[in-house]
């Protein structure tokens, strides 16, 4: 019973430490996806490398998928990346994030699995 507790503990310390990162990050997890503070999906591109420090969506690409731009100072799971323009990007997992313009309101997720490279983040 005693380790049944301890374990119960431990993983609702866990779950207190993603949520407060994830908010400090400028990102929280909603209906079990990632959202940005206004609600708005959460993507990642197949294309981008994990823990590359880049993204490879740029140009028109970024119109379309603007990046997530980092609020304060993310902690792990949570990190950044630099953009060719020198701006930084929220990265989860070391995967950069995107949201996707076609998304109007929160909530929307038009954007998952776009052409079978884009999906929404479930963490």
């Amino acid at each position: 019973m005693r380790l049944l507790a301890t374990s119960l503990l431990a993983l609702a310390c866990a779950s207190v430490s993603f949520t407060a990162s994830a908010q400090s990050a400028g990102v929280k997890t909603m209906d079990g996806i990632l959202v940005d503070a206004n609600g708005m999906t959460v993507y990642t591109f197949d294309k981008d490398t994990a823990n590359s420090g880049k993204s490879v969506c740029n140009g028109p690409c970024a119109k379309l998928w603007p990046p997530v731009a980092p609020m304060g100072m993310p902690a792990a799971p949570y990190s950044t990346v630099t953009r060719d323009d020198g701006s930084a990007q929220l990265a989860y997992q070391g995967k950069p994030l995107y949201l996707y313009e076609a998304d109007k309101k929160a909530g929307d997720r038009t954007g998952d699995n776009f052409k079978d490279v884009w999906h929404v983040v479930k963490p």
